[in-house]
């Protein structure tokens, strides 16, 4: 951690939620500002926190309602989404109007944590994108569009190039199938291209395509890259 703490605003209405985030996150160093409701969350947002954590279940504003009004206000801010188990489409939804990703109720501290550090530091490229993408074996060379697994080059094609693009550029956030086929197709087609472009992806650029480490599934919702290291 920093000398100075990073500033963490959870927007929960549910106390031992808010206790269990505020205990977990304090001890790693973070500053916590807590919201039960959308009202307070907005006013808090003047305090610049450098991450949200947004329940979607809130008392006063619908939580897809309230994350477009923060998004309105701070387009910058990584969100981390807190959804029910069974809520397949408000995480689709979430995703969609600007959450960087998500995690299921109930969840593993050191699993949000994690997921806290991948959105953090996809701000941090975004804000000064390298030249250089690499995450484990593979390296991404944005500026030359050389593709490499270790030693090996990967000779990619036209869109299956574009696709890993978009990915280092989002590279840690959970990307949907509509996002996706936008950015590639400039209009929605049918998510079945999608997959195929995935597949032929991941075989030239995984181990094991079949257990990737790079492309990551979020089944039924879309795709992640890997964080770079």
């Amino acid at each position: 951690m920093s000398a100075t703490p990073v500033k963490v605003l959870v927007i929960d209405d549910e106390p031992p939620i808010r206790k269990l985030l505020r205990m977990g996150l304090c001890t790693q160093g973070y500053e916590i500002l807590e919201a039960p409701s959308g009202k307070v969350a907005l006013e808090l947002l003047t305090q610049d926190p450098a991450l949200i954590i947004l329940d979607l279940g809130l008392p006063d504003i619908r939580g897809h309602e309230l994350l477009r009004m923060i998004r309105g206000r701070n387009d910058g801010v990584p969100i981390v989404v807190l959804s029910s188990r069974d809520d397949e489409a408000g995480k689709v939804q979430a995703l969609d109007l600007g959450a960087d990703d998500y995690l299921t109720k109930p969840f593993g501290m050191d699993e949000l944590l994690a997921r806290m550090r991948a959105a953090l530091r996809h701000q941090l490229q975004a804000h000064g994108e390298r030249p250089v993408f690499r995450s484990g074996d593979l390296s991404v060379d944005l500026v030359r569009r050389i593709v490499r697994v270790g030693e090996r080059d990967v000779k990619l094609s036209p869109k299956e190039y574009d696709l890993l693009r978009v990915l280092v550029q989002h590279a840690g956030k959970v990307l949907t199938h509509r996002f996706l086929l936008k950015e590639l197709w400039d209009e929605l087609t049918d998510a079945q291209y999608l997959r195929v472009y995935v597949r032929q992806l991941r075989q030239k650029i995984e181990a094991d395509p079949e257990r990737p480490q790079f492309v990551l599934t979020e089944t039924g919702i879309g795709y992640r890259l890997r964080a770079a290291d």
